[in-house]
């Protein structure tokens, strides 16, 4: 019903949510076929792997941030609020090579809630680090889509409420430094290729912006609204991309970098 989240594994196959009907699904490239991988998924939205066999999950149906594993399927939950309030609603996040993770914490009422959310919360980004202290480390109108270069430890937030991307530099503990607007468009969600462009997400499809923050091409996309993008494939060369009640996959004559790993 609404395609999120797609992330690829070290094959290149990936998981994507469809957070409507509260499942993951599975895409192999090997064999073409579409799979649920998890169903109900605690509302994920977000994913990205942290290791191998780790994968990590906005599940927004408790506001919270899991860690499920590849082998069995189970999850445990490593962070759910701070000062003992619940997040907003973790909406997507990445994971640095030391294995700390960042999120973006915006705030879309859900109708499956049973709870009414603070009005006082900040939106936020937050960072969790490996050894599980969580911290606010950016504030928002609205933040979304968020990506990380681990070579250059550079983070990239789009504020999709204020409709601009922000990059910042990230210090040894976590926190982030000079705030600098990056480009004139917010983006529900991102992806990097080797070449430092940046793939932004939205109602135009998808938009591609050089290292330096300029506009190099639009991809349409045939539906009303693209929500996130991610390289995939045995070679990192197909752009996928989840959008509306579907997903598209391009053939890209660049690769998407490598994957953190701690």
């Amino acid at each position: 019903s609404f395609t999120e989240g797609p992330v690829a594994d070290e094959s290149g196959d990936v998981y994507f949510t469809d957070q409507p009907n509260n499942r993951i699904v599975k895409y192999s490239f090997q064999t073409d076929e579409f799979s649920d991988w998890l169903k109900p998924a605690g509302r994920s939205n977000g994913l990205y792997f942290a290791a191998p066999g780790q994968l990590i999950a906005c599940a927004d149906a408790n506001n919270e941030l899991w860690k499920i594993s590849v082998v069995d399927k189970s999850h445990q939950v490593i962070a759910k609020g701070l000062a003992d309030e619940r997040f907003n609603g973790p909406n997507d996040c990445w994971v640095n090579s030391d294995g700390s993770i960042y999120f973006t914490d915006p705030l879309y009422r859900r109708e499956y809630w049973k709870h009414e959310p603070s009005r006082d919360r900040p939106r936020a980004v937050y960072h969790r680090s490996a050894n599980g202290d969580v911290q606010l480390v950016a504030e928002f109108k609205q933040p979304n889509g968020i990506i990380g270069d681990a070579k250059n430890q550079t983070l990239y937030v789009a504020d999709i409420g204020g409709r601009k991307t922000y990059r910042f530099k990230i210090q040894s503990d976590g926190k982030l430094i000079d705030r600098e607007l990056f480009c004139d468009s917010g983006s529900d969600g991102m992806t990097i290729d080797e070449r430092r462009n940046f793939y932004l997400t939205g109602s135009k499809g998808v938009t591609v912006y050089d290292p330096k923050g300029d506009l190099v091409q639009t991809i349409a996309v045939p539906r009303g609204w693209t929500a996130n993008v991610t390289f995939a494939g045995p070679h990192r060369e197909h752009l996928f991309i989840t959008s509306g009640n579907a997903v598209f996959v391009i053939k890209m004559a660049v690769r998407g970098i490598a994957p953190a790993r701690s």
